[in-house]
């Protein structure tokens, strides 16, 4: 027992002389931080962001990786682009037959007007005088419910103006066949107008299917572009860690904070056109 006591007195000083030691070391470095705490903070901060910064393979990676993303998405764009250029150009083709379509149904307008103008101009003239017999009326009939049908094979009236004439609904077919003429004529100049009219309509709405689908083929077109070029260089998120102490909440000088109050926030508000 006397032995292992003597042995632990022979390793008190030596003990104590390491607990001294590491005392002197924790004080010397507490007076530093108390002293100079910037240089230490710095030093700190700089290790940490070293130590949280990725390495640079892994930085390599990711740029592959977003280069992939980019080119994959190019690709896209790009395919989408072209099928956006064929419907533009379907658009157009539909948008120039409806034209067409515009042109014929005003020429046939003119042909109608032209027609009414010329029987107009004949029925202004005397009538011959014709007995007016049940035979005459019943010819006159049959005149009006003939031209009348073949009108109708040709086009030019539908089947219910055709089932009216022929009801006699709004018609008498006792007058005269020029007269009847003259009505069957404005009937049909009345439709005609009415088929340019519609013809009109579907031009303006291809007009305007055909507009949107080229701005979008052009969106589409400039997006592809964008797509292939370069990513500008990104900052690292992990380069904000900071621990420069009072230097970072410094206040700033007087210039400064003229420059970065609400003047310039004013300045950014105006959007960049």
């Amino acid at each position: 027992m006397q032995t292992v006591f003597s042995a632990i007195l022979y390793d008190v000083p030596q003990a104590a002389v390491i607990w001294l030691a590491l005392i002197a070391v924790a004080a010397i470095v507490i007076a530093a931080l108390i002293v100079r705490p910037d240089r230490f903070r710095a030093v700190f901060g700089d290790r940490i962001s070293e130590a949280a910064r990725p390495s640079s393979l892994e930085l390599a990676e990711e740029a592959r990786e977003r280069s992939r993303e980019r080119a994959r998405y190019a690709q896209e764009v790009d395919v989408a682009a072209a099928r956006a250029a064929t419907t533009a150009e379907r658009r157009r083709a539909e948008w120039l037959a409806a034209q067409e379509a515009v042109e014929a149904a005003w020429q046939a307008y003119e042909a109608a007007e032209e027609d009414v103008r010329r029987l107009a101009a004949a029925a202004a003239l005397p009538l011959p005088r014709t007995a007016r017999t049940p035979a005459e009326y019943a010819d006159r009939e049959r005149w009006l419910h003939r031209a009348a049908t073949a009108a109708q094979e040709r086009g030019e009236i539908t089947v219910e103006q055709l089932s009216d004439i022929l009801g006699h609904r709004g018609w008498d077919p006792r007058r005269h066949p020029v007269e009847q003429e003259l009505l069957l004529r404005r009937l049909i100049r009345d439709n005609v107008r009415a088929g340019h009219t519609a013809a009109h309509e579907r031009e303006q709405a291809a007009w305007r299917a055909a507009e949107l689908a080229a701005a979008a083929a052009r969106s589409l077109r400039d997006e592809a572009y964008a797509a292939t070029r370069p990513d500008p260089e990104r900052r690292s998120p992990l380069s904000i860690v900071d621990l420069a102490g009072p230097e970072a909440t410094r206040e700033l000088p007087a210039a400064a904070r003229t420059e970065s109050g609400p003047a310039a926030r004013g300045r950014a508000a105006v959007p960049a056109y």
